[in-house]
């Protein structure tokens, strides 16, 4: 049986013309072999696998040549070229700094440089790893590689040229070595793949390709290792399955169903590529590749950049003419940003849940939008899902979105004679019944909130800009019973509707709880002194809205300072949702439905 040779030394190439993914330098090198200009050091760097150890075996072959053809190639056929060829020329040495990268071993390299060639021009000294040498090898290696012996000539080659001293690469020649690309590496493989009798597809060498990041000899030890599994007949199913690499069909899938807005389908095939082992942060910088690759699609400029194989590259045009540039943009951003996040995130999965949620609501059209933000679409897009699961006639308890329509606000507004004798109450009957309630919905938004419970003519009271002597601040003479909740809905309310430079005491009041001690006696527990004289000041605001929201003009407000027993403890996480899962049985059946779990 003949002895099995590994791919990556069986088609290692032997001449500048078979080298792959490295023209320029190549053309260089054979430039100087031609016309005999060759320098004393050469420093060949680059990443790992692209031919640079090759190229300097070739380079030493091709000088040493006692008849070089025209092209600058070695012939193959004289004393020097078949010493080569055999392993057993005495003209060029290959030394592995690695493992000898000591003071000792450069002078001994030293010694063997004194001796001249006996076959050939010159003595070639191929230095691998060069960047391993100590600082003390470096030193007592400079000399020498200044000023060498005429028949002696260096060829030095590193992964890690910034390793390098900059005195020995001020003294040589540098050639920097590029990656291969992806078409080189799919062309190579299938020459390849021809000479061994190997049935393969097009988009399996891609993959491979793919795997290999631009190094030619990775590339050929999977694809060694590929036609070992596949005995013969390379196919992409079998390759993503030895490689371990995840289906590209799954990027095609997840932004066909953005597109439709389709969260739930994203999550199960969310769900199948975790059971298959796959990271989720694996999973978002693939698909920030594909949608990437997807946006070059959409431009015949761009179309060159994609490094696929051609059935790829069709898929990609396709799916780009269904999307719009604005989503490929809007989507690679969150997706950086979930990127950014992944590392420091302690539920991994939620974030990926989380942006592949607000991927899919891109396409979402926007709805009704006043003046200020814009709405959020999570809130939007989940409370549409929740009307789908409750029945037809509790559809409007669960919508909480509604909008005033112009002509409702015309049909509101009073002349400027009459808005001057009228007093600032509600123009509508009150009755309890018609007070707004929380509805404990996922479409719930204080904003909405705010927008029912305004009374109904040109009416608003802006806490912190009427004091209580101002007579726009006097309310009808009402005497209204309301609720403990009537109570915390307005409170929270007026903290919301609260002018700009009242932010800071405004977020202190949304923590705070109003109780009712005895009806209309309001108590208010304050957690400190700042806060309190904050309050103070605009005391009598807080209590005229409050006399005009609840239909009450005998409210008193009684506020004092929290006692070290009295203040809050602060809820964790968990247990906010707890409380608000046990208030609003909606959230734990929209935590069913798309399978969410809590961190």
């Amino acid at each position: 049986m003949e002895e099995y040779i590994v791919s990556a030394r069986k088609y290692r190439p032997t001449s500048f013309d078979t080298v792959v993914g490295q023209q320029a330098l190549t053309t260089t090198l054979k430039n100087a072999v031609k016309s005999g200009k060759l320098a004393h050091a050469y420093l060949f760097c680059g990443p790992r696998g692209v031919g640079k150890t090759t190229c300097a075996r070739i380079f030493a072959k091709a000088i040493n040549c006692l008849t070089p053809t025209e092209e600058g190639e070695a012939c193959g056929h004289c004393e020097s070229c078949q010493a080569f060829n055999e392993q057993r020329s005495f003209n060029i040495f290959e030394l592995d700094a690695a493992s000898n990268n000591s003071v000792e071993h450069i002078k001994t390299l030293m010694e063997q440089t004194r001796i001249p060639p006996q076959v050939g021009k010159y003595k070639v000294f191929i230095i691998d790893e060069v960047h391993m040498l100590s600082t003390a090898a470096f030193n007592a290696f400079l000399k020498t590689l200044e000023e060498p012996p005429a028949h002696v000539i260096f060829i030095l080659a590193t992964t890690e040229k910034h390793k390098i001293l900059p005195t020995i690469l001020s003294r040589c020649q540098i050639y920097d070595f590029e990656r291969m690309t992806v078409r080189n590496t799919i062309d190579h493989l299938r020459s390849v793949a021809e000479k061994e009798g190997i049935q393969y597809e097009e988009q399996a060498l891609a993959v491979i390709a793919e795997k290999a990041d631009g190094g030619m000899r990775d590339a050929l030890s999977i694809f060694d290792q590929a036609a070992s599994f596949c005995q013969g007949n390379i196919t992409y199913q079998k390759v993503i399955e030895d490689l371990n690499v995840l289906d590209a069909e799954y990027y095609f899938q997840i932004i066909d169903l953005a597109i439709n807005n389709k969260v739930s389908d994203i999550m199960v095939l969310l769900n199948q590529i975790i059971n298959k082992g796959f990271d989720g942060g694996l999973l978002i910088g693939g698909l920030a590749k594909h949608v990437r690759n997807v946006l070059m699609a959409k431009d015949p400029q761009t179309l060159p950049l994609l490094e696929v194989s051609d059935q790829q590259r069709e898929r990609y045009q396709e799916q780009a003419r269904k999307c719009e540039t604005r989503i490929l943009y809007e989507a690679l951003r969150l997706m950086n940003q979930c990127d950014i996040n992944y590392r420091q995130s302690s539920n991994k999965r939620l974030l990926v849940e989380l942006t592949l949620i607000e991927i899919a609501q891109i396409t979402q059209p926007d709805e009704g939008v006043g003046s200020g933000r814009k709405p959020r679409r999570l809130k939007s897009l989940f409370k549409h899902l929740m009307a789908q699961s409750q029945p037809k006639k509790a559809t409007p308890q669960v919508v909480a979105t509604e909008h005033r329509e112009p002509s409702q606000n015309s049909q509101s507004t009073q002349s400027p004679s009459s808005s001057q004798s009228t007093p600032i109450a509600p123009t509508t009957p009150y009755s309890p019944s018609s007070r707004p309630q929380l509805k404990k919905a996922v479409g719930f938004s204080w904003n909405n909130l705010r927008e029912k419970a305004k009374p109904k003519g040109k009416m608003q009271i802006i806490p912190g800009t009427l004091s209580a002597n101002d007579p726009n601040a006097r309310v009808k003479d009402e005497h209204e019973v309301f609720s403990q909740q009537d109570l915390e809905l307005q409170w929270m309310m007026m903290c919301n509707r609260m002018p700009q430079h009242l932010n800071g005491i405004a977020t202190r009041m949304k923590n705070m709880s109003p109780v009712i001690t005895e009806i209309p006696r309001v108590e208010v527990v304050v957690d400190n002194q700042l806060a309190y004289d904050q309050m103070m000041e605009i005391r009598g605001s807080i209590v005229n809205t409050l006399k005009l929201y609840l239909h009450n003009n005998s409210i008193t407000l009684d506020m004092k300072i929290a006692e070290h027993h009295e203040k809050v403890r602060v809820l964790t996480r968990k247990e906010q949702f707890e409380l608000m899962e046990k208030g609003n049985p909606a959230v734990a059946k929209l935590r069913d439905l798309l399978d969410l779990e809590l961190a």
